[in-house]
């Protein structure tokens, strides 16, 4: 296994910087996940830590050895592409074995890793289909058994499940994860869809036009954004936002939501954070799930505009224009549009962002 530490880091393309001073920590054998849309510099700082790019600025470091200048088949890292890469002339069999060939691998340990590594990944009846023949599905999974046979200190996967359907994508989550325990790899994975970074990675570094916004545990990015675009772009649906000013009442300091004629209360831990950071204009942040149904004149009342019932959860969405609300329930409330529904919102699970700066105000 190998630590990774990328240290002022920056990647120039001409006059466009595609990364901008990131300083990264990749711990010895965790499961790293690089999650943000499109263009934002993750697949670039892929490319450098696999030694594809070089960098503009900074360091790569595995364990503590600087790796700029290292040319890629020294660095001990397997590398998953979106495409593929798969030798299609070749069977299941040859292209699993291909590396260690290479590799100069006894025939009988080659022919073991192969058979252990077709077994793990379902292979195994394949193995003499030529690869041509395969379905979409089964070629990422052979892509991702060729890389892993070599047994790779770091392993490394660009969006590998983009182009597979999405029962496929749902195994191959768990299939991944169990690799990455078996082989006690450092894995980092590149991608643009969080419900993949949530259910897979120990930790997740959120990032945004080449700035690395939020690094924390799945649950610590989902609870505690640290600005705006992290608390919209994770969750699905994502964290609703109302503007709202901060004003003290005989129930201490609330956050008054106009033009909706309401004022939401605070914790009081969040209330002496607010006090502390000075701010007026923010923005009232909370999950769709953390809301609660009250009866008529107890809550925020909203028009509901949209019923979504997805299996055992029901989405409602409800407002319009710039005070929209989305709601999450684990049952069918029996809501329908056009009727008025009035929510409370779990004061504990409120987030508060200064409207001007989008950052989280924090609690003390």
């Amino acid at each position: 296994m190998t630590a990774i530490h990328l240290h002022n880091l920056v990647k120039r393309f001409g006059s466009f910087t595609a990364l901008k001073t990131m300083d990264l920590d990749i711990r010895d054998g965790e499961f790293m996940a690089l999650l943000g849309p499109s263009g934002c510099g993750k697949s670039t700082t892929m490319n450098m830590i696999a030694g594809m790019e070089s960098p503009s600025e900074g360091r790569i470091l595995f364990d503590g050895k600087d790796m700029n200048g290292v040319a890629m088949g020294k660095r001990g890292v397997g590398f998953v592409f979106q495409n593929y890469a798969i030798f299609t002339h070749m069977n299941v069999y040859d292209n699993l074995a291909y590396g260690l060939k290479m590799r100069g691998l006894a025939h009988a340990e080659i022919d073991r890793r192969v058979k252990a590594i077709a077994d793990f990944l379902q292979l195994t009846p394949l193995l003499k289909q030529p690869s041509a023949k395969l379905s979409v599905n089964i070629l990422q999974r052979l892509a991702i058994g060729r890389s892993a046979i070599m047994e790779p200190a770091i392993f490394l996967l660009d969006e590998p499940l983009s182009n597979v359907d999405a029962a496929f994508r749902a195994v191959m989550r768990t299939e991944l994860k169990h690799l990455q325990r078996q082989f006690k790899q450092t894995m980092v994975y590149v991608t643009h869809d969080q419900l993949e970074a949530m259910t897979m990675a120990d930790r997740i570094a959120v990032m945004d036009h080449g700035v690395l916004q939020q690094v924390g545990t799945p649950l610590e990015v989902y609870n505690n954004p640290v600005n705006l675009f992290v608390a919209d772009f994770i969750g699905s649906p994502g964290m609703n936002r109302l503007k709202g000013t901060l004003a003290e009442s005989d129930r201490g300091l609330v956050v008054d939501l106009d033009p909706l004629g309401h004022s939401a209360p605070l914790s009081p831990a969040l209330a002496a954070a607010a006090r502390k950071n000075g701010v007026q204009a923010v923005v009232y942040g909370f999950r769709p799930e953390r809301v609660s149904l009250v009866g008529p004149g107890n809550g925020l009342a909203l028009k509901v505009t949209f019923v979504e019932r997805i299996g055992a959860r029901t989405v409602v969405h409800l407002g319009d224009g710039e005070q929209r609300v989305k709601t999450v329930f684990d049952n069918d409330v029996g809501l329908q549009a056009g009727e008025t529904a009035d929510i409370v919102v779990d004061p504990g699970s409120v987030r508060l962002f200064d409207a001007e700066s989008g950052m989280a105000i924090r609690e003390v």
